[in-house]
C-alpha cells in the first residue's frame, strides 16, 4: 500500500493570528455566558504581561481555556457549535499570508492537509472546512447523554497529546513521516515538528527556539518563518539570539 505525505498545521498562532479561544472567549462575553468581570479580575494580568513581554503567552490562553471550561459546563453542544461559526464566520480569513499559502501548496501536491490544534474542537472544525484541511483535531469538551458539556476535556495543545494525534493519523491515513511536513509557533508543537522531515516553525515562541537549538537532528532541518505586516522573513535557527 503507498504511503502518505501529509502536512501538520497548527492554528492558533501558526495560521491564526492570534488564538481562537480569545475569539470565542468575547463570543461568550456578549452572550453573557462567560461574565465580564473574569476578564478584568482573571485574565487582563495575564494578557498585559505578555502584550509587555512580560509573561508567556501560552499562560495567557490557558487562563482563558480554564475559564472556557467552566463556562460551558452544562451547556448543549448546538449551542457553542452556533457561536463558533459565528466566530470563523467574522475572524477565519485573519490568517498568516505564508501558511495560507502553504495550506495551498500541499493541496496541490495532493498531500493530506491536516490540522493538530489545542483550540476548542467545534471551532477548530469551521476553520478546517474554511481553509480544505482533509482532517483535524482540537480539544475534546466531553458531553454527557444528553450532549450536554460535562466539565472535562481532552486538551491537544500539549506535544505529548499532539503526538497521540499524530500517531492517530499515521494509523488512519498510512502517512509517511520521514517524507511529512509540520507546521507549529509553541513548545507544544514540538513533538509535532520533530517527528517529521520537513518542519516550520512559524513565529516561534522563545520556548519552541529553546527546544530546537538544544535538539541537534531537529535544529538541522527545521526551516523558520517570521511574518511581520506584509513581508514573511526565512531565518536560520543557528542565527537566533534567545
Amino acid at each position: 500500500m503507498k504511503k502518505t505525505i501529509a502536512a501538520f498545521f497548527d492554528i492558533d498562532g501558526t495560521l491564526y493570528r492570534e488564538g481562537l479561544i480569545t475569539e470565542i472567549f468575547k463570543k461568550l462575553i456578549k452572550s453573557e455566558i462567560i461574565e465580564p468581570e473574569r476578564w478584568y479580575n482573571d485574565v487582563r494580568d495575564y494578557y498585559i504581561k505578555w502584550d509587555k513581554r512580560l509573561g508567556n503567552y501560552d499562560d495567557y490562553l490557558i487562563k482563558m481555556a480554564d475559564i472556557y471550561i467552566e463556562a460551558v459546563k452544562g451547556l448543549h453542544k448546538t449551542q457553542i457549535e452556533f457561536i463558533a461559526k459565528k466566530v470563523i464566520k467574522e475572524k477565519g480569513d485573519r490568517v498568516y499570508t505564508y501558511t495560507r499559502d502553504m495550506i495551498a501548496w500541499h493541496k496541490a501536491q495532493g498531500h493530506t492537509v491536516i490540522t493538530i490544534s489545542g483550540s476548542p474542537k467545534e471551532l477548530v472544525r469551521e476553520m478546517a472546512i474554511k481553509h480544505g484541511f482533509d482532517d483535524f483535531i482540537g480539544t475534546e469538551y466531553i458531553l454527557d447523554d444528553n450532549q450536554n458539556y460535562t466539565g472535562e476535556i481532552v486538551p491537544m495543545w500539549d506535544s505529548v497529546n499532539k503526538s497521540k494525534a499524530i500517531q492517530h493519523f499515521i494509523d488512519k491515513y498510512n502517512i509517511d513521516l520521514s517524507e511529512s511536513y509540520a507546521y507549529g509557533d509553541t513548545a507544544g508543537d514540538f513533538s509535532m515538528l520533530k517527528s517529521v522531515k520537513h518542519p516550520t516553525a512559524i513565529n516561534p515562541t522563545k520556548e519552541l527556539i529553546n527546544k530546537l537549538l538544544e535538539d541537534t537532528k531537529t535544529r538541522e532541518k527545521i526551516k523558520i518563518i517570521v511574518e511581520r505586516k506584509d513581508v514573511v522573513y526565512k531565518l536560520d535557527a543557528n542565527s537566533i539570539d534567545v
